[in-house]
């Protein structure tokens, strides 16, 4: 068995994970709030839970360009905060829903076009 190229590392692998919670009082708060929404899943974040959406990227400068474009795209008010962690951290998450433990995630099909 070989190990995987270096491209494909499990630590090289990044993973973020942006967490929100902006205001939806008026109209106009609505209309960022679903903007920014739509933003990320345009940038290939896929929706975890409401306010939580996850990506990956292919190392540490990947990461810093994307958290400049998620800071391009900041709606005028709420928290917003993004964070990241390895592949390899990321398998380790323990996930519960409907009261019992699920399977670890396994990577998205575009990781192998890397």
């Amino acid at each position: 068995m070989t190990d995987a190229p270096a491209f494909l590392s499990g630590y090289r692998i990044m993973w973020i994970l942006v967490m929100f919670d902006l205001p939806t009082d008026t109209k106009s708060q609505r209309k960022a709030a679903t903007a920014f929404r739509n933003f990320l899943l345009d940038e290939g974040f896929e929706r975890s839970q409401f306010s939580v959406y996850a990506r990956f990227v292919n190392g540490k400068e990947a990461f810093q360009t994307r958290v400049r474009r998620i800071e391009r795209n900041l709606p005028e008010k709420g928290d917003i905060q993004v964070l990241n962690f390895t592949d390899r951290q990321y398998r380790d998450i323990v996930h519960f829903s409907d009261q019992g433990r699920r399977a670890a995630r396994k990577n998205p099909e575009q990781l192998a076009l890397f």
